[in-house]
């Protein structure tokens, strides 16, 4: 096949938007409250409100904060939904949709963070627009230049940051994914009640 007649766009686009529409997108609906905010482990890191965590550091402007701690522990905590939907929104789209697509400056400590699931997902699926409409409008070009020094790897083309962002929001909303499973299957009774 001629390289020429290759939609470079489209290919990398088709990656994540199939992994989106067909399996993480119907995962995601519904998801609680209960479920945004669970945590099967004591000391998990999380999204909490202001004041109540014992992390080294809490990010965040609003009600909530997130957890972190630089260095990070050796292990990591175990890290909740709402935590792993932060990171999704803030340190994979937002902090890129503002050094590649023109969207406000976003970092961890100065995002405000969700409380609740539904809004959550309203943030996390406004952060996916910004970056995937930007996406759609690279060209062959753009593809192919050097990210710049708002990235680890400034050499890298942008085409190597889309394949990595993508792998990175495949990667964590799978995990959510089976967060939610863990949660059904550890807090409901045989018979579908409650426990």
């Amino acid at each position: 096949m001629d390289d020429d007649a290759l939609d470079w766009n489209r290919i990398l686009r088709e990656q994540w938007e199939f992994h989106w529409n067909h399996q993480l997108r119907p995962r995601l609906e519904g998801l609680t409250d209960d479920e945004y905010n669970w945590s099967p482990v004591p000391g998990a890191w999380s999204v909490r409100p202001r004041g109540t965590s014992t992390a080294p550091v809490q990010g965040g402007t609003g009600d909530f904060t997130i957890d972190f701690a630089f260095p990070e522990p050796d292990p990591t905590p175990f890290t909740t939904i709402s935590w792993r939907l932060g990171h999704v929104i803030v340190g994979v789209l937002a902090t890129r949709n503002a050094a590649h697509f023109g969207a406000p400056e976003a970092s961890y400590q100065t995002w405000e963070y969700a409380g609740d699931a539904v809004t959550a997902l309203n943030q996390f699926e406004d952060q996916l627009e910004i970056w995937s409409s930007g996406v759609r409008g690279l060209d062959e070009t753009a593809l192919r230049a050097p990210i710049g020094v708002s990235e680890p790897y400034p050499e890298a083309p942008m085409a190597d940051l889309i394949l990595h962002i993508q792998r990175e929001l495949i990667h964590h909303l799978s995990e959510v994914c089976l967060l939610r499973d863990l949660y059904l299957h550890m807090t409901s009774l045989p018979n579908g009640e409650s426990r």
